[in-house]
């Protein structure tokens, strides 16, 4: 149960930290280097804000900071609770190579397209 209790806490105090220090305001929590030396928005950009906008309660703020930190909080919270339930009940849950490889690839693609969309003129509703 280490690992899950030490991901888990680990977390909920980062998440609690970026409650306490709001990253709205410029350079609180440093800066995305992508975007300082080349103006782009990486996938990431804008996701401290989300999780900021997420503990006050704001949702549509959150979407708008970073629509897919937002939509993957519940995803991960989801996968989290899954595996301590199974360490706590013994039970292992091995992913499949092929169906792993699968949707590892395809996270990569989501972020790829996430990336470039965000960044041309018709996605500009997607940057922070």
């Amino acid at each position: 149960m280490v690992a899950p209790v030490a991901t888990i806490g680990g977390l909920a105090l980062a998440t609690l930290a970026l409650h306490l220090r709001d990253p709205h305001q410029d350079g609180s929590w440093g800066f995305c280097p992508l975007h300082a030396s080349t103006g782009l928005y990486c996938p990431g950009c804008g996701g401290l804000r989300a999780v900021n906008d997420l503990t006050n309660g704001e949702v549509g703020a959150a979407l708008s900071s970073n629509l897919l930190v937002t939509l993957g909080i519940p995803v991960a919270v989801v996968l989290l609770a899954v595996w301590g339930l199974d360490r706590w009940t013994g039970h292992s849950r091995l992913p499949v190579g092929r169906r792993w490889t699968q949707v590892a690839v395809a996270l990569v693609g989501l972020f790829a397209v996430f990336t470039v969309v965000r960044n041309l003129p018709f996605g500009a509703w997607l940057a922070p």
